[in-house]
């Protein structure tokens, strides 16, 4: 039997299988459109399911949507050592993020298939229901109820813009499983993702070795003035709507500044009603999300927005509703796992270097229940969430090494 370290995967086939992915919901631009749930999430989880049948896995799916996919180890009753990943993406998504995690994984079952290696504890791969949160707020929700981070009533009563939930449409694709969310036991927890952002690419580093997560937080707000005539309505008379959201995006910005170079703040959603050009805007609803590692800057955040928030509101005689639909903790991955990425990064004598995630990360609600570390490799001028996201095969092809150097450290070899 060889060294774990000698084992080798087939960087051709992990990126040829990235590349089929891909052609379900291709744009033209050449990134993909796979959002939660609708009929091209179906058939990218149709493929991977089919895909994992003929590597000799066992499918399960819990009452989530999320698909296990298992390759026994020697021990029945061991614990698995689990990877994965997403298949849903962003409107306007790219072919890498989340997909490579997952076929990352179906790549190392491949390879341990090929060279007929025997592993201790099973190897598990997973595909988590809506982590992008971009068709249902917030995102890693199904990853959210696996850890209990929310409850399972909570999670499939998630609407979309239309009113749809994600129960209603894991019904409707045939993805609403039987397994009790959270009952499977995981020994260790590994995802290899692409960075996301231009540290890797610009150190000239193929291996990030992520320790941790920045903590999040999401908020909701509506603002509501009085919609009127734009042309009788004296400026000093105005409940605008819209200029309170643009006076708060300007704090937002301003206070991811003031708590440089970790915060990040970001207005990502605006809607203005009535949306006419001729009447002065009486409602907008728009979404803030705060980024940082370090809980207590967090928090100063959140009271500096909301105390200049009532400030704007009363200033334009607003009023203002806001709600915190998520709150992640700052994540420390676990010693052992993190130790076990970076040894495999050296056995290949691959460059590296330690990190923390700016993104938020199934991983991330993972790490509360067991064992996590995080596998980065770059992405082309640090891009992603965007159609003209890149990576190069040899760094694809460096991942997947690491990610079975470390399983195979976790799971052990007959």
């Amino acid at each position: 039997m060889s060294e774990p370290r000698n084992l080798s995967i087939d960087g051709n086939r992990l990126w040829n299988s990235i590349m089929e992915v891909a052609k379900i919901g291709a744009t033209d631009k050449g990134g993909s459109r796979r959002l939660a749930l609708t009929d091209l999430d179906r058939e990218a989880r149709d493929l991977f399911v089919t895909w994992c049948k003929e590597a000799g896995c066992t499918i399960s799916i819990d009452q989530m949507g999320n698909i296990f996919a298992r390759r026994p180890g020697s021990d029945p009753d061991a614990s698995a050592v689990m990877t994965g990943s997403h298949l849903d993406t962003q409107p306007t998504g790219g072919r890498f993020d989340g997909v490579y995690g997952v076929l990352a994984g179906l790549e190392v079952i491949r390879t341990l298939n090929d060279l007929g290696t025997e592993t201790e504890r099973p190897i598990d791969v997973v595909v988590w229901t809506n982590e992008e949160g971009s068709r249902f707020a917030p995102s890693m929700i199904s990853s959210g109820v696996f850890a209990g981070e929310f409850t399972l009533e909570h999670g499939l009563s998630r609407p979309d813009s239309d009113g749809l939930t994600i129960g209603e449409e894991l019904q409707r694709i045939g993805y609403a499983g039987d397994e009790e969310v959270g009952t499977r036991a995981v020994h260790a927890y590994f995802e290899a993702h692409i960075e996301q952002g231009p540290i890797l690419e610009a150190e000239d580093k193929t291996i990030g070795v992520v320790t941790g997560a920045q903590g999040q937080r999401w908020y909701e707000v509506t603002l509501t003035g009085v919609e009127s005539h734009a042309g009788p309505t004296p400026m000093d008379r105005r409940k605008d709507a819209l200029l309170g959201a643009a006076r708060l995006v300007e704090l937002v910005n301003h206070i991811g500044l003031d708590n440089a170079p970790n915060a990040c703040a970001t207005v990502g959603m605006i809607d203005s009603y009535p949306n006419s050009r001729n009447v002065i805007p009486g409602r907008v609803f728009l979404t803030i999300d705060f980024r940082h590692p370090d809980a207590e800057v967090l928090t100063q955040m959140d009271t500096d927005m909301r105390d200049g928030l009532d400030a704007i509101a009363a200033t334009i005689g607003l009023n203002l509703a806001i709600e915190q639909i998520l709150d992640l903790a700052p994540v420390h991955f676990d010693e052992s796992c993190v130790a076990a990425v970076r040894q495999a990064t050296e056995a290949q004598d691959y460059t590296l270097r330690d990190m923390i995630s700016g993104a938020g990360h199934d991983a991330c609600n993972i790490a509360a229940v067991a064992p996590t570390s995080m596998i980065f490799i770059p992405c082309i001028d640090g891009i992603s969430h965007n159609e003209v996201e890149d990576a190069k095969p040899e760094w694809i092809t460096a991942g997947g090494q690491v990610l079975l150097g470390a399983m195979l450290e976790l799971a052990g070899v007959k």
